[in-house]
């Protein structure tokens, strides 16, 4: 019932406004302004400029008032605008309607039977053309559409008609294919046929000169056979004017049809919404009621509540009084306790003599400690001299490597020369045999000292590898033991694949604002590390070096690595790069972070003795300190 009748109040108020709006345009339309008559046959709707159609007929634009006024979308001043309008136009400008209708009687009249080119069309002859570049050329379609616009003919668009030689020389005006477009082609005929410039003239004139003739389209220019009549034949047809209005009627007809069958659609949609909203409101209603049931369910609740809060607070307050108690026995307990406390004092100094015996004891630990580490970097002193005499015994190792060569070389020329005497023997010299037994006596000789030597190059193997693992071991311990190493330290410890997120840093600050740049960077840097233990992403290709050798480098291509220079630089895609090939190079099948000695003064993999003398240098350093 209330919604009821705060919506009879509001459509009150509404209809009040309307009639007030309504007054108010009508009085500015009786003072002329704003105008809407710009001639006889052309009205325009002073409150709708920016539509597409500006030009109406008397009865176009009425029917453009009533649809504003019945759509629901308009709003309370668009309806009253056009109230007005159409009171307006009715008591103002109703004249007018016979006079639009007798301009179409007219033009209907004297031609009902005759046939028309539709759309209507009018002829332009004897356009002046010149002979340029092996064709016709002549005036443009747009300036005569201008000068007929100018003389209140108002074609839509004025086309040149050409044949094989180039312009015909004649042009053809469009016109609107509604009865005022009729109206302006017949008028432009007659305003030819006025100046003996019409058709008849154009056909009989013996001197054309260079005035321009001008007919409307017939059914006989559609029939030629010139360039006009194929021009006509491909763009157009032939009506008569009575066919036109028939059509015309037809189409009314259907037009009033297809409203009136709307209306009832929209008649019955309105009675369908008028039981929707009788619905609506029953279940406001009942929603109502149950919500006054609720309320005063929810006032017996609360006084409810407002019972037990006063018990609760009567519980606390008997609660508090029973604490106060505990607190004063408790107070009683810890006097006791501070007195138990006080003799414990004396026991405490005792463990503090103790614990002090415990520091020295650390301390003499600490010294011990020290004395380690000095163990350690004499080890290493002793591991620096191992390697140099390793270093001499490869040497030597190669120089008796030479040796054994050399040696077998003899042995097999002696074999060689030993055959060649065996050959030679089966005459029975005597100095030959005896220089065979010589050679035999020589090769055996030879043959030992080969034994000898290939014996002592398998020991010196046996230790070199014996001594590489140790070399390598002694690499991990210095690896393990530089891990905390900063970078600004010449010698250290880098993982090899990790990513620098420093250009990332930079990148993103450029991009993100301040406050988002660090956050975007550890994004993006995560997501690049991920890319990088992916062994499913291997952006390398293989090529030939110039000895013919295949040598596997980067591809540029890459669609990840491009996309990435492009977005974010050259910093950061070569940081990606570089730990991709550390990665390539150092663990390519896991595809995980690899520890190396590093020498970060020359950006390069440290030498063991690199390591060894950056120890020393520390181990010094902080033995001077410690004086």
């Amino acid at each position: 019932m209330y919604l009821e009748m705060t919506y009879r109040s509001e459509k009150d108020i509404s209809e009040t406004e309307l009639e007030y709006y309504e007054y108010k345009y009508y009085n500015e339309l009786k003072k002329g302004r704003p105008k809407v008559k710009f001639s006889d046959l052309v009205y325009r709707c002073p409150y709708c400029p920016g539509k597409s159609k500006q030009d109406y007929l008397f009865k176009e634009l009425l029917q453009h008032a009533s649809a504003v006024i019945t759509s629901r979308r308009s709003s309370i001043k668009e309806k009253a605008r056009h109230l007005a309008l159409k009171r307006y136009m009715r008591k103002y400008l109703d004249v007018k309607v016979h006079s639009e209708l007798a301009t179409k009687t007219e033009c209907s009249k004297p031609h009902g039977d005759q046939g028309f080119v539709y759309p209507w069309k009018g002829i332009i002859a004897n356009i002046k053309t010149e002979w340029k570049d092996g064709k016709h050329v002549g005036e443009s379609g747009t300036r005569l559409r201008e000068e007929l616009s100018r003389k209140g003919f108002n074609p839509v668009r004025v086309h040149p008609v050409w044949n094989r030689w180039g312009h015909s020389g004649f042009a053809i005006a469009e016109f609107k294919s509604d009865w005022t477009g009729f109206n302006n082609a017949i008028s432009m005929e007659k305003s030819f046929e006025l100046d003996h410039c019409g058709k008849r003239d154009y056909y009989t004139a013996t001197n054309l000169g260079d005035k321009l003739f001008g007919w409307m389209a017939h059914k006989d220019d559609y029939d030629s056979n010139g360039p006009i009549g194929v021009y006509l034949r491909k763009s157009a047809d032939v009506k008569t004017i009575s066919g036109k209005e028939a059509e015309d009627q037809r189409k009314a007809s259907t037009l009033v049809s297809n409203l009136t069958n709307t209306l009832e659609v929209q008649s019955l949609h309105l009675k369908q919404i008028e039981n929707e909203y009788q619905e609506t409101s029953a279940s406001l209603n009942k929603l109502i009621g149950q919500k006054e049931d609720k309320l005063k369910a929810y006032n017996e609740e609360m006084k409810k509540m407002q019972q037990n809060t006063r018990d609760h607070l009567e519980k606390i307050f008997l609660e508090h009084e029973k604490v106060t108690l505990h607190l004063e026995a408790q107070k009683k307990r810890l006097e006791q306790h501070e007195k138990q406390l006080q003799q414990r004092e004396a026991q405490n100094e005792t463990d503090r003599r103790k614990l002090h015996d415990e520091k020295k004891m650390n301390e003499r630990a600490a010294v011990e400690q020290k004395k380690t580490d000095e163990n350690f970097l004499k080890l290493a002193e002793e591991h620096k001299k191992e390697k140099g005499k390793l270093h001499r015994k490869t040497i030597e190792l190669e120089k008796k490597l030479d040796a054994k060569q050399a040696l077998e070389l003899e042995v097999e020329r002696m074999r060689g020369a030993l055959q060649v005497m065996k050959h030679m023997g089966d005459d029975g010299d005597f100095e030959m045999k005896k220089k065979m037994d010589q050679i035999i006596e020589d090769l055996n000789e030879k043959e030992e000292e080969l034994d000898h030597m290939e014996q002592l190059n398998q020991t010196l193997i046996i230790k070199e590898r014996k001594t590489n693992d140790e070399v390598q071991e002694a690499r991990k311990e210095l690896i393990t033991g530089l891990r905390e190493v900063t970078a600004r330290a010449n010698i250290g410890v880098k993982r090899m694949g990790e990513l620098d997120i420093k250009p990332f840093t930079t990148a993103t600050k450029r991009k993100f604002p301040k406050e988002e740049a660090a956050e975007k960077a550890m994004v993006l840097c995560s997501q690049w590390e991920d890319y990088l233990r992916d062994p499913s992403w291997h952006p390398f290709k293989i090529i030939l070096d110039e000895g013919g050798k295949s040598k596997e480098v980067m591809n540029e291509e890459d669609e990840k690595l491009k996309n990435l220079k492009n977005e974010f630089g050259d910093e950061v895609y070569a940081a990606v790069t570089t730990a991709l090939k550390e990665v390539n190079e150092y663990n390519p099948s896991g595809r995980y972070i690899v520890p190396e000695l590093w020498n970060f003064k020359e950006g390069r993999k440290a030498t063991l003795k690199e390591g060894v003398l950056h120890i020393l240098k520390k181990w010094r350093l902080l033995k001077q300190r410690s004086r």
